[in-house]
C-alpha cells in the first residue's frame, strides 16, 4: 500500500470516528463547545504527527490522543467557577480519578478494558477496577428528577424503570411536543431524556428547545438511531447522546454523567 493510500485510509477513518470522538469529549466536559474544541485539538495533533497512532487501532489511538490532551489541560469540565460549573466540579472531585472516563469509554463508546488501559495509560486490571468503582460512585452521588420524552410505550416504560431504579424521580412521560411542554411546565425536571422522532411526527429536538426557552438550561440526553446526525459540530447540539438500540448500562451511564451537570438546585448530593 502506498503512503498516499494509507494516509487517505486514515483520513477516512478519522472522519468516520469524529462524531463519536465529539460524543466522548462532550460527555467528559459536559459542554458541546468545550468538548468539540478538545476533539478538534486531537485531530490537529494526529494530522501533525500520525505516529501517535502507531501500535494501536486508529479508533483507540484517536481517543488516546484526545484523552491525553484533555488530561494535560487539567481535565476541565467547563470554564468558570460558579453556578452549574462549580457544582459539577464539586461532584466530580468526589469521584476516583479516571473512573468516570473509564466508564464512558466502556459503556458508551464500547471499548474493551485493554483498549481503555491503552487510552488512559494504566494497566488492564486497573481499567476494569475503575469501571466498577465508577458504577458504584456515580450511582450514589447525585439524584434528581427526570422527564422522559418518548412515543414508544415499551421503550418509555423501560427507561422509566431504569431511571427509577437509579433513585431518580420520573416527572412523567410525554409522547408529543405539546405533551412535553405541558409536562415540563407542570413539573420542572433536572434532566430531560428525549427521543428525536415523536408520535405525531413532531420533533423531540423542538420540544427540548421550547422547554429550554421556558425553563432555562438543563442537561438533556437524546436517544437516536442516527447519532452521527447530532454530532456534526455545525450547530447547537447535545452534550449527551446515546444510540438506538441502547443497552441498560448506556442509559444508566448517560443519566449519571448528565446529572453532574444539572443547572438546578434540587439535586441531592
Amino acid at each position: 500500500m502506498s503512503d498516499g493510500t494509507e494516509i487517505a485510509d486514515v483520513s477516512e477513518e478519522l472522519g468516520r470516528l469524529l462524531p463519536y470522538l465529539r460524543r466522548f469529549s462532550r460527555a467528559m466536559t459536559g459542554s458541546q463547545s468545550s468538548g468539540d474544541r478538545f476533539a478538534a485539538a486531537a485531530l490537529e495533533a494526529i494530522l501533525t504527527d500520525r505516529s501517535v497512532l502507531d501500535g494501536v487501532s486508529t479508533k483507540t489511538g484517536v481517543f488516546r490522543v484526545l484523552y491525553g490532551i484533555w488530561s494535560s489541560a487539567g481535565a476541565p469540565v467547563e470554564d468558570g467557577e460558579s453556578g452549574t460549573k462549580a457544582r459539577a466540579q464539586k461532584h466530580l472531585a468526589r469521584l476516583t480519578a479516571n473512573s468516570r472516563e473509564a466508564l464512558l469509554l466502556h459503556s458508551v463508546e464500547g471499548f474493551s478494558f485493554g483498549e481503555i488501559a491503552s487510552i488512559i495509560g494504566i494497566d488492564q486490571s486497573e481499567a476494569e477496577q475503575l469501571v466498577q468503582i465508577a458504577r458504584r460512585e456515580m450511582a450514589d452521588a447525585v439524584s434528581g428528577s427526570v422527564m422522559i420524552i418518548e412515543d414508544e410505550a415499551i421503550i418509555a416504560m423501560d427507561i422509566e424503570s431504569l431511571v427509577g431504579d437509579m433513585g431518580h424521580r420520573v416527572t412523567g412521560i410525554a409522547r408529543t411536543r405539546d405533551e412535553a411542554i405541558a409536562l415540563g411546565n407542570a413539573d420542572v425536571p433536572d434532566l430531560i431524556l428525549a427521543d428525536i422522532q415523536l408520535a405525531d411526527n413532531s420533533s423531540g429536538i423542538d420540544a427540548v428547545n421550547d422547554l429550554m426557552a421556558q425553563l432555562g438550561e438543563r442537561p438533556v440526553i437524546f436517544i437516536t438511531a442516527f447519532p452521527e446526525r447530532l454530532l456534526t459540530g455545525d450547530k447547537h447540539e447535545p452534550a449527551f447522546l446515546i444510540s438506538k438500540p441502547y443497552t441498560e448500562e448506556q442509559v444508566i451511564t448517560a443519566v449519571s454523567q448528565a446529572m453532574f451537570f444539572s443547572s438546578t438546585e434540587t439535586l441531592k448530593a
